[in-house]
């Protein structure tokens, strides 16, 4: 079958809704956790804290194309003057809701449960001559402050980093009268500072290193009168760009990147709410920034440092009630995970399902002597990871371990250049996969010997192999011995080492190659079946929908009369229920204790019925520029499990879930606040349940 037709001129167009402003409205959709009453409150300030984190990488990754455009001029194309207008407008609320929130609502609710983070100003004299001995004893020494003149410019101010701006009077000890300062605080010291029970009592009290060092910035210019001052705090353009083309090693190329990093384009500038006039156009012209780019907070202006008091304070009743995932349901512990795999496939469901069944199956294919290779790919695994031990322990008792390593994996290349390291050091076989595209695929590939012939036993998965982010993201793990499957994951893994074509595969769909055309032309088949008057449905779970060429595709299936249902988490281009043009479509995002990460991808023509996992969203970057995956359930039992768990359950969510308005808005569902309302992460939590050991059915 063919690729997907454009849409004839003579037809309406869909216009399809603003990538950047659907980004910002999904992290409307998380702050609206922090306001929930029904959230315990320090998840609900982990949610505020989240969202100051996913606002400093948007301005990291989105914000530099309209900054240059407006600065440049530009009213023609994708970023615009007017588009740097927009954004900067709706940031700039956003973060208005955040302030307000903190200070109206979670600092009162803090200071009924005895805990407060107390400024300077509430001190009583015993808490101040503390906090004169800590800072004497722990911060001064650290702190250099640097007076600007023609032989000490503008400091280079790191992203991120917390400064203060200071305006001196009278005469530095030369008799000249250079009157800003800046004074750089140390990465190294905690944010936060828990003053001991002698001043604080029986509450849990805090003090902000930003307020200490407020408190004594007289102290740091001797001679001299303080006058303005501010804390300030600048974010930089941090994606980094390496033309591989043009280098020689990826590895090299990417540690030189990342000394860069800290120190890209400004494209944000905070700063106190009482900063003055003075001191904030100064460091506007400073960091060559307009001042849309600069935002004044009510608060601390890094809110991401806030996480610290969920860890300070030791308040289990101010948390979630701790969820121990189940042992996967279909592995029996103690028994050969090879041999279950070669009876059935095993679906885990994270993170009702514990991760632990992933590690024991790499952990027996490590201690097995008759498992001669382990491959597999490395995207995010974190700083600190059982599975990367496995693996070296893998390479120390002679087996052959290959590791397909994304160096480019954003913001974890360090971690990840480190890895590759250490498993080349070790004597594994370390690639970087193919030039000029990420290796987002995640698969891991054991090859057993079993009397004269080798088997392959394969772990395919939605999600990363990082053991903390499995505990916190819902994604869905295959272990299969399928000789058609694996014998496709192990083509791939050739392809990735070798460069070499890749052969006709049998059951997988990779990207670049053929995934895009795949589901164009599935969603096609559905569409023709719908035009034969026969039962046409497709339901789809992902992260993000923002490639064009696949959403004309399901507009095109819904005037035809194709029921679809798209599950999407975050960013969604494609606007639903515009009469006459999406009426068949339905947009659904539902943001609960876990992130949602599993990608599932339903297609029923007629009575043909298919369903797909991936690791793949469907953005243009998944399927043009990275090494992606999906793979077909072919277990009806696994299927029917899926579709009830991952997209029957969510659609008829009743408490986190919202439902994209024809306008672009999004609108909470009717039993938000209601405990009793169905919510699909709640009812899958109590279904995997650990009650006495067993999972409740």
């Amino acid at each position: 079958m063919s690729a997907a037709a454009p849409l004839p001129d003579s037809a309406p167009r869909v216009v399809f809704l603003d990538r950047d402003h659907s980004i910002l409205a999904f992290n409307e959709r998380v702050l609206d956790w922090a306001h929930r009453s029904d959230v315990p409150l320090l998840e609900r300030l982990r949610y505020l804290c989240i969202v100051s984190s996913n606002l400093d990488e948007f301005f990291e990754v989105r914000a530099a194309p309209h900054l240059t455009a407006m600065q440049a001029g530009d009213r023609k194309g994708a970023a615009t003057i007017e588009s740097f207008e927009k954004l900067a407008a709706a940031a700039h609320a956003l973060v208005v809701r955040q302030y307000a929130l903190y200070n109206d609502e979670l600092t009162p609710a803090f200071a009924r449960q005895g805990i407060a983070i107390v400024s300077h100003g509430e001190r009583n004299a015993a808490q101040k001559r503390w906090v004169d001995e800590y800072f004497e004893r722990e911060v001064r020494p650290l702190l250099i402050p640097v007076g600007l003149d023609p032989a000490h410019p503008f400091p280079q101010v790191a992203n991120k980093s917390l400064n203060f701006i200071v305006r001196l009077s009278g005469k530095d000890a030369f008799g000249r009268e250079n009157e800003i300062a800046i004074v750089k605080v140390p990465r190294v010291l905690p944010r936060l500072i828990r003053m001991p029970p002698k001043v604080a009592g029986r509450k849990a009290l805090f003090v902000s290193l930003s307020s200490v060092i407020r408190a004594h910035l007289h102290q740091l210019f001797p001679g001299r009168e303080v006058g303005q001052f501010s804390q300030f705090r600048v974010t930089r353009h941090s994606d980094l760009a390496v033309d591989e083309d043009d280098v020689r090693n990826l590895r090299t190329a990417l540690r030189l990147g990342l000394e860069h990093r800290h120190y890209g384009q400004a494209v944000r500038l905070e700063v106190s709410a009482g900063c003055s006039e003075f001191l904030s156009a100064f460091l506007l012209q400073q960091f060559n920034l307009p001042e849309p780019s600069l935002y004044r907070v009510h608060g601390p202006v890094n809110l991401v440092r806030l996480q610290q008091l969920i860890d300070l304070v030791n308040a289990p009743r101010l948390l979630f009630p701790p969820h121990t995932p189940s042992y996967p349901l279909q592995l029996a512990p103690g028994e050969s995970i090879f041999a279950q795999m070669r009876e059935r496939d095993v679906l885990i469901h994270q993170p009702f399902e514990s991760f632990d069944g992933v590690l024991d199956f790499l952990r027996e294919a490590v201690d097995d002597p008759q498992v001669l290779a382990i491959k597999q790919t490395i995207y995010r695994t974190g700083t600190d990871s059982a599975l990367m031990d496995l693996l070296r322990e893998a390479v120390r008792r002679g087996k052959e371990v290959t590791a397909v390593v994304e160096l480019k994996a954003r913001f974890d290349e360090e971690a990840n250049i480190n890895w590759a390291e250490m498993l080349e050091s070790v004597g594994a076989q370390v690639v970087y996969g193919v030039v000029g595209l990420k290796t987002h695929a995640k698969m891991l590939l054991v090859t057993r010997r079993e009397g004269r012939r080798l088997v392959r036993y394969a772990h395919l998965s939605t999600g990363n192999y990082n053991a903390r982010t499995a505990r916190l993201y819902t994604d869905l793990s295959l272990l299969t011995a399928d000789p058609l499957l694996t014998a496709d994951v192990e083509n791939i893994f050739v392809h990735l080492a070798g460069q070499n074509r890749l052969p006709r595969l049998h059951r997988a769909w990779v990207a670049p190659f053929q995934l895009h055309r795949k589901l164009a032309e599935k969603i096609d088949q559905v569409a023709e079946a719908a035009a034969r008057g026969q039962d046409a449905r497709i339901v789809l779970k992902m992260n993000a929908l923002t490639d064009e060429f696949l959403m004309q595709a399901l507009v095109r299936a819904g005037q035809r009369g194709v029921k679809i249902d798209l599950l999407v988490r975050a960013a969604c281009m494609l606007p639903a229920r515009v009469a006459g043009l999406t009426d068949n479509i339905r947009v659904r995002s539902v943001i609960g204790r876990f992130l949602e990460h599993s990608r599932v991808f339903y297609f029923r023509a007629g009575a043909q019925e298919e369903l797909f996992l991936s690791s793949a969203d469907w953005m243009n970057r998944n399927m043009l520029r990275r090494v992606e995956l999906a793979w077909p359930v072919t277990d009806p039992v696994l299927r029917q499990r899926i579709i009830d768990e991952c997209l029957v359950a969510y659609l008829h969510d009743e408490r986190d879930a919202w439902d994209l308005m024809p306008d672009g808005s999004y609108q909470r569902v009717k039993g938000a606040n209601d405990p009793l309302a169905h919510g699909a992460q709640a009812a899958l939590m109590a279904r995997y349940a650990v009650r006495g050991g067993a999972p409740q059915e």
